[in-house]
C-alpha cells in the first residue's frame, strides 16, 4: 500500500515527498506531469535537489515511489484505465498538495484547484469503496479566511462564507475545503492551512522566489505604507512540511484542521525591517500608513510599465501580496505547536542567509541537470 502525494514536483510538495522518504518507511504513489517515466523522474530530480543529492535521490525513488504520468487539469486526471486501477487499488491514504498558486488567473485556479481537487476526490472515492482509506490530507492556505483586519483567526472560525475572498486562489481553496466534507464524508479529513511560507530556516537557498522578490522590493523603499506595529504571519517550508508529515502520518491527530502559522509570535512590521537592514540594507525606513491607498495605485500602474524598464515583475509580485500584507491577520497556532512540541522559528533569525542567496543569485536556484551516465527509468 502507498501513499498517494500529488505535488511532489512543487515546492512545498517536494519537501512532504523529501520528509516522507527520509523519515518514513512507507511507498509513494506519485502523481506527475510528464510524457514518460524519463521525464517524470527529471522533473522529480529538479524539484528534490534542493533536499538530497543525485545518489540518494536515485536510490528513493527508485525504491519507494511508483510514479503515475498524469495532469491534474486531465479528465481522470489523464490517468490511463489501467493505471487508474492499480493506484485505486494500492492507495492507503491521501496527501493531496498540488495547487495553482497564480493569485491573478481565476482559470488557472479553477481548473486546477477546483476540477483536479475533484478528480482526486473521486479517485479517493473509489478507494474507498474498495478497501477503505485511513486518511485524506487537503493542503489548503489561510487565505480561505476571506477579507480580514487586525485579526487573530483560530481553525474554528477561519471559513465564513459571508465574507468575500482576496483573489481566485483562496476563493477555490476554500472550496476545495468543502467538497472534501461533502463528497468524502466517511473518511478521516484533515486540513492543514499554511500562512505565508518563505524559506527554510535551516539554510538559506530556496527554489520559490516570488514572495522573496516581493520582500527585496520592499527594503529598497525608504517609506512604507504600513502601520509598524502590523504583524504578517510568516513560517518557514522547514516547519510546515514537518507539520504535514507529522499530522498526516499521526495514527490519531487530535483534530481535523490545523493552522501552520506563526500566531501571535508573528513579527511586526518593525521587526521584519530591522531583520531587512540586518541582511544588508542601507534604507533607513520610516512607516506612513496614511500612504497605503496611493501606494496600493502606485504599484498597480508600476506593474503594467514596459517590461524593459525592469519594474513590472516585482511590482506584480507585490501587488498580489498587498492585500495580505495590508490586513494585519494572524492565525492561532497552538494546535499545531501542542502536535509538534515546537513553534516554527521567527523570520527575522534566518532572513539574513535567504535575502542574500537570493540578490546574489540573481533569484534563481542553480539547479543541476540529470547526470549524463545516469540511466533513466525506461518503464512505467
Amino acid at each position: 500500500m502507498a501513499i498517494f502525494l500529488t505535488g511532489a514536483t512543487g515546492y512545498i510538495g517536494s519537501y512532504v515527498a523529501a520528509g516522507l522518504l527520509e523519515r518514513h518507511s512507507d511507498r509513494l504513489a506519485l502523481l506527475v506531469r510528464a510524457k514518460s517515466p524519463a521525464e517524470a523522474e527529471e522533473r522529480l530530480w529538479k524539484s528534490m535537489q534542493l533536499h538530497m543529492g543525485f545518489e540518494r535521490f536515485l536510490e528513493l525513488v527508485r525504491t519507494r515511489c511508483d510514479l503515475y504520468l498524469g495532469d491534474l487539469t486531465f479528465p481522470g486526471l489523464g490517468l490511463a484505465p489501467a493505471a487508474r486501477d492499480a493506484l485505486v487499488r494500492s492507495m492507503d491514504s491521501v496527501l493531496h498538495v498540488a495547487a495553482s498558486l497564480n493569485r491573478k488567473s481565476s482559470k488557472a485556479c479553477f481548473n486546477v484547484n477546483l476540477r483536479g481537487t475533484l478528480s482526486v476526490i473521486k479517485l479517493a472515492r473509489d478507494a474507498q469503496d474498495h478497501h477503505g482509506l485511513r486518511r485524506f490530507t487537503d493542503i489548503s492556505t489561510v487565505a480561505v479566511c476571506g477579507e480580514r483586519q487586525d485579526a487573530l483567526v483560530s481553525e474554528d472560525d477561519i471559513v465564513d462564507w459571508e465574507r468575500s475572498d482576496y483573489d481566485p486562489y483562496a476563493r477555490t481553496k476554500k472550496f476545495c475545503e468543502h467538497m472534501l466534507h461533502e463528497l468524502l464524508p466517511d473518511v478521516p479529513g484533515i486540513v492543514l492551512r499554511p500562512s505565508i511560507v518563505l524559506g527554510d530556516s535551516r539554510f538559506p537557498e530556496t527554489t520559490q522566489f516570488d514572495m522573496v522578490r516581493a520582500f527585496v522590493m520592499l527594503a529598497q523603499l525608504p517609506v512604507l505604507p504600513f502601520k509598524p506595529d502590523w504583524r504578517l504571519d510568516i513560517v518557514p517550508a522547514d516547519y510546515v512540511s514537518k507539520a504535514i508529515v507529522h499530522i498526516h502520518q499521526q495514527e490519531r491527530p487530535k483534530y481535523s484542521s490545523y493552522n501552520l502559522s506563526s500566531g501571535t509570535a508573528s513579527l511586526t512590521y518593525r521587526q521584519i525591517v530591522e531583520a531587512l537592514e540586518a541582511a544588508g540594507s542601507t534604507v533607513r525606513h520610516r512607516f506612513a500608513p496614511f500612504l497605503n491607498g496611493a501606494f496600493t495605485r502606485t504599484v498597480d500602474a508600476a506593474s503594467n510599465t514596459p517590461r524593459g524598464w525592469g519594474i513590472s515583475l516585482p511590482a506584480s509580485l507585490l501587488k498580489v501580496f498587498l492585500p495580505y500584507l495590508n490586513f494585519n491577520t494572524v492565525f492561532d497556532n497552538r494546535r499545531v505547536v501542542e502536535e509538534l512540541g515546537e513553534a516554527p522559528r521567527p523570520f527575522d533569525q534566518y532572513a539574513t542567509g535567504l535575502l542574500n542567496f537570493a540578490r546574489d543569485g540573481k533569484f534563481t536556484y542553480p539547479y543541476q541537470p540529470w547526470p549524463g551516465g545516469a540511466q533513466v527509468r525506461q518503464v512505467a
